[in-house]
C-alpha cells in the first residue's frame, strides 16, 4: 500500500511538471524537475526520520533569524550602496544564513517537543541538566564529586524526591530515618557550592505510581540525565533512550588496576565462601579473596594477586599468600 501511495504522489509530481512545462515550453524539463521533486516527496519520511526534531527546529530558527538580522543590516547600507546592494544583499544573506543555520543545528540537538513547549510557557529551555535521584543523595558521595568540580551544571530535584526523602527522614526505623536525614543534608551541602545550581521543580506525573518511572518520564521531559546508584533504574533508563550517570560505575572506574602477579599486603579479615578461604579488603572496598588463608584470619600478610573478576557488584581480587604461590611458580619450573 504505501509502495503505490509513493508511485502514486511521483506520478503526480511528474504530471504537474510536464502541464507546467507545456505552459512555459520547457515540457522535458518539466518532467524531469517534477520527477525530481516526486522521489524527494516520496522518500522524505525515510530522509527525515534519521534527523533529530530539534535540529530541524533549531535549523529553520537559525535560517529565520540569521535571514532576519541581515535584512536588519541591510537598511543603512542601501542608504549608502544603492547600485550594488543586490550583490551585497545576497552575500549577507548567504552569509547570516547560513552561520544561523549551523548555530541553529547544533544547539537544536538537545530540543525536544516538552521543551519547546516549556520555553514557550516561559520556563526556559536549559541545557545539561541532571536530575537526582534518592538513593544517590542518600549516598552522599555526589557532593564529593561535585566538590572536585567533575560534574557542573544545574541539578533537578522534583518534589516527589524531596517528598520521599522526608518520608524517610521521619520513619520509625532509626537507620532509615539517619539515612533520609543524610539525604536532606547532601542537598544543603550541594546548594552552597558555587559551580551548581540546584532547582526544586514541581513536574509531577499522577498517571505514574513508582518515583523510578517518574524519573525517566521526566527525563525524557526536560532532556535530561539521571544520576543514580540504582542498577535496575539505569537500565530501564537506557531502554527509554534518557542518560544515566551511575555513580557506582563512576567509582568502579576509578579503582586502581591491579594485574595478575602483582603483590599487595592486606589485613585478612574473615572466612570466605569456600574451603579454606580468606577475606580481605582494600581501602576502596575491593574485596580480596585469599586461597588457603583462613589460617591468616585477623593478620597482615603479603599476597600475590592470581586473577581479577569485574562484576556488576564491582571487582573481585582472587590472591595467594606470597610464599604460597612462589613455591608454586617453582614447583612448575621444575
Amino acid at each position: 500500500m504505501l509502495i503505490i501511495l509513493k508511485l502514486a504522489v511521483l506520478a503526480l509530481f511528474a504530471v504537474s511538471g510536464y502541464v507546467l512545462g507545456v505552459r512555459y515550453d520547457y515540457e522535458n524539463y518539466g518532467v524531469i524537475i517534477g520527477i525530481i521533486f516526486g522521489i524527494i516527496t516520496a522518500y522524505a519520511d525515510q530522509l527525515l526520520i534519521k534527523v533529530n526534531f530539534g535540529t530541524i527546529v533549531g535549523g529553520i530558527i537559525g535560517i529565520a533569524s540569521g535571514l532576519f538580522f541581515s535584512n536588519l543590516l541591510l537598511i543603512p547600507l542601501r542608504l549608502l550602496m544603492r547600485e550594488d546592494i543586490v550583490e551585497v544583499s545576497f552575500a549577507l544573506k548567504a552569509a547570516f544564513g547560513y552561520g544561523g543555520m549551523l548555530i541553529g543545528l547544533s544547539r537544536g540537538k538537545n530540543m525536544t517537543i516538552p521543551g519547546i513547549f516549556r520555553l514557550l510557557s516561559g520556563k526556559g529551555f536549559e541545557e545539561n541538566l541532571k536530575i537526582l535521584d534518592t538513593s544517590v543523595i542518600i549516598d552522599g558521595r555526589i557532593s564529593d564529586v561535585c566538590e572536585a568540580g567533575f560534574i557542573e551544571g544545574t541539578f533537578i530535584v522534583p518534589q516527589f524526591i524531596l517528598q520521599e526523602l522526608q518520608y524517610i527522614a521521619d520513619s520509625a526505623d532509626s537507620m532509615k530515618r539517619a539515612r533520609g536525614r543524610r539525604g536532606l543534608d547532601v542537598l544543603h551541602k550541594i546548594q552552597k557550592m558555587s559551580n551548581i545550581t540546584v532547582k526544586i521543580v514541581d513536574e509531577d506525573f499522577p498517571k505514574i505510581k513508582e518515583v523510578d518511572a517518574k524519573l525517566v518520564a521526566l527525563g525524557k521531559m526536560m532532556n535530561a540525565k539521571v544520576i543514580t546508584n540504582d542498577f535496575n533504574l539505569n537500565k530501564v533508563a537506557q531502554l527509554q533512550g534518557v542518560s544515566v550517570l551511575n555513580i557506582n560505575e563512576l567509582a568502579n572506574s576509578l579503582k586502581p588496576v591491579v594485574l595478575p602477579g602483582e603483590t599487595m599486603r592486606v589485613f585478612v579479615l574473615k572466612e570466605g565462601k569456600e574451603y579454606n578461604q580468606g577475606v580481605a579488603y582494600l581501602d576502596d572496598g575491593t574485596m580480596v579473596v585469599v586461597e588457603n588463608g583462613r589460617k591468616f584470619m585477623g593478620k597482615n600478610i603479603e599476597v600475590t594477586v592470581t586473577s581479577v573478576l569485574q562484576t556488576t557488584a564491582g571487582r573481585m581480587i582472587f590472591s595467594k599468600a606470597k610464599e604460597e604461590f612462589e613455591k608454586e611458580e617453582v614447583r612448575a619450573v621444575r
